[in-house]
């Protein structure tokens, strides 16, 4: 279900209001205090979301059960990503791997890791 509303709403966020994807990350970090363990057994990697509007976010499901934390660190995939396409993707409204192939998306590191991400957004996303 790829949605191109979506893709040519208005890109009306300002930099004093944050980003969209502060709240995806919120509900990522809500959903690792209630199931992390469990996502980290069936993710066992660490991402790097590097949201081109401006913000870095590091998400270790690598270890203990799993933390996410505003700025640089070391992972397995780093995920390029605007700000826009992110929150799009996070609600199932853009597909990854839509998203790679039309060049919404950079990866660099695993990229057969970067495939458990929609399950993971999806999981813990909820």
């Amino acid at each position: 279900s790829f949605c191109f509303v979506s893709l040519f709403a208005a890109h009306g966020t300002s930099a004093a209001m944050g980003l969209k994807s502060d709240a995806v990350f919120a509900k990522i970090q809500a959903g690792l205090e209630s199931q992390g363990a469990e996502v980290v057994k069936k993710t066992n990697a660490i991402f790097a979301f590097k949201i081109k509007e401006g913000k870095n976010w590091v998400l270790d499901l690598k270890n203990g059960s799993g933390s996410l934390k505003e700025g640089e660190g070391k992972a397995d995939a780093t995920i390029t990503i605007a700000d826009e396409d992110f929150v799009a993707m996070a609600e199932g409204k853009l597909n990854g791997m839509q998203a790679f192939m039309g060049g919404k998306l950079k990866i660099s590191g695993n990229m057969m890791l970067a495939q458990k991400l929609g399950s993971v957004l999806e999981s813990v996303g909820k």
